[in-house]
């Protein structure tokens, strides 16, 4: 009859990034359809949820009428968490639209708020302010919207959403330092802390023993800046007396000047979690380019469980550019350090963001963006149109000149270029090729007649392919050492195993659809066998 489960919550919270406007603007479509739902359907007319409570023990026809007249009666708690709640603060109860708001440090206050706004009311005691016995007056708003310089949450544990996902994300650190001049995460997440290295381990440990993780993808705004300074010897031999910080090479530099100091880097942090189980895959994400020292590149090359994909965010390929950025390198130091991660890591994929239309941005200037991933000729990228943000550097000392017109335009020119060189890489580098795939799940086209797996490759790159009986990792190895090579993939009458969720599975890839590859079964494998 038009309810379902959501419809007898007391409370409702709703996530938030603020990023970009857009994305603002579905928070705030999203929270005017919660009160409106929650007007149409209140509590005190829907009760619990039990037989002969409020609209569930009516007719249909009355819990119509009942609705049509209602007016007023007890609201659901309608909450906004994360950054859009930090950048906009008491701004976020505009319209009645939201009950409490909590930013990205102030989770553990959660339970304390909601009962507070929960709380009946109650007859005022005797000795208290106002006339005895009358109803005192219920908290109508709450708000926490403190940033921390400590806060990592590194005492709970998460609850994951999809128990059979074969991924899971472990965040390492929170905030970033970086202070570019179009980023608000410096204002909604503060500044950088890092948990330490034992807890990250030990939550890994726990999913890869217990849940039985194949992939962890280590977490955090400006994840290969992660300093856990509380002491330790870190693998380029710095300790807790003493270290130096090292950018990718000497092209770049920080704004934040605080990142000296002794104890473990994100390549120490990196070295433990992988150490775990060579069966393990290790991504992390989002780094800053110039986070890429020596020692963390040559580490992804030792270790064949962490995923040789670097994501190198450029954000335009124009010097000028990034000087009003605030990024902190050049172009040069750029193209210097894709040269070293290629030249380190043979075959590595990479990956970038790129900011279409930023303030003042010339013709010129975006050509050069054009240029640079002419010459990259990255694996994947997300692009955007600029999004002025309110308390950034932009915002405070730039005008936003470019006209919206004029940054699709651009923006689109950078899909198209980006879209060209992904297809004709992968038609190079990829068709013909032998790659292992984790199997995530079924693909979205699979069918119970006819069905496709999906993984991704450990460049980050999305196979299909049909399902198959396909030979054991110990049986392909034997067919090769024998010189009888593998059965030709989807053959049917060869012997072997079928494929599951989770599985590591050595595939070659026959055909290059833009992002996604199709490809063949050859047999189960693993990241050591392969």
């Amino acid at each position: 009859d038009g309810l379902g489960l959501a419809d007898f919550v007391r409370a409702a919270l709703t996530n938030t990034c603020a990023i970009r406007d857009n994305a603002e603007r579905k928070v705030w479509q999203r929270l005017h359809t919660l009160r409106a739902h929650d007007r149409n359907f209140p509590l005190d007319e829907i009760g619990d949820g039990t037989k002969g409570d409020g609209l569930m023990g009516r007719t249909k026809e009355a819990r119509k009428q009942a609705q049509a007249g209602r007016r007023g009666g007890r609201k659901r708690i309608i909450g906004v968490l994360g950054c859009m709640a930090e950048r906009l603060k008491e701004d976020m109860f505009e319209q009645g639209t939201a009950d409490v708001v909590v930013g990205p440090d102030a989770y553990r206050d959660l339970p304390r708020l909601i009962s507070v706004l929960a709380a009946p009311s109650l007859p005022n005691r005797d000795g208290d302010s106002g006339t005895q016995g009358a109803p005192s007056i219920p908290t109508e708003r709450a708000v926490n919207v403190q940033l921390s310089l400590d806060e990592t949450y590194a005492s709970i544990t998460p609850v994951r959403a999809n128990p059979d996902d074969v991924s899971a994300f472990v965040s390492v650190m929170r905030g970033c330092n970086n202070m570019c001049s179009y980023c608000v995460v410096p204002f909604t997440r503060g500044r950088e802390r890092s948990r330490d290295l034992e807890s990250v381990v030990g939550e890994t440990r726990r999913l890869l023993d217990e849940e039985g993780i194949r992939e962890v993808i280590l977490l955090g705004q400006n994840v290969n800046s992660y300093h856990d300074g509380r002491g330790g010897r870190g693998r380029n031999g710095s300790n807790g007396d003493g270290g130096t910080y090292r950018t990718s090479n000497d092209g770049f530099s920080n704004v934040f000047r605080a990142r000296h100091g002794g104890g473990h880097r994100f390549a120490d942090l990196l070295e433990a979690v992988s150490s775990l189980s060579p069966e393990l895959r290790v991504r992390f994400t989002s780094p800053h380019p110039k986070d890429y020292p020596p020692e963390l590149l040559s580490l992804m090359a030792e270790r064949p469980n962490v995923c040789s994909h670097l994501h190198m965010p450029a954000q335009s390929g124009s010097s000028a550019v990034l000087e009003r950025m605030r990024r902190g390198y050049t172009r040069e130091a750029y193209l210097d350090l894709i040269a070293d991660a290629r030249s380190a890591i043979p075959g590595v994929s990479i990956s970038s963001d790129f900011i279409a239309g930023f303030c003042g941005e010339t013709e010129a200037e975006h050509l050069e963006t054009l240029s640079l991933m002419e010459e990259v000729r990255y694996d994947q990228a997300f692009m955007f149109a600029y999004s002025m943000r309110g308390r950034t550097h932009a915002h405070r000392t730039m005008a936003d000149d470019v006209p919206e017109d004029v940054k699709a335009r651009r923006l689109s020119e950078v899909i198209d270029v980006f879209r060209r060189n992904v297809q004709a890489r992968n038609e190079e580098v990829e068709v013909g090729t032998a790659r292992l795939v984790l199997v995530e799940g079924e693909s979205k086209r699979s069918t119970p007649e006819d069905r496709v797996w999906s993984g991704r490759t450990d460049g980050n790159k999305r196979v299909v392919f049909d399902d198959a009986a396909v030979p054991t990792e110990e049986d392909a190895l034997a067919a090769a050492a024998a010189g009888a090579g593998l059965p030709d993939p989807g053959e049917g009458t060869a012997p072997g195993v079928r494929i599951g969720r989770g599985d590591y599975v050595a595939v070659r890839v026959t055909e290059a659809r833009g992002h996604t590859l199709k490809a063949d079964a050859l047999c189960r494998s693993s990241v050591v066998g392969f």
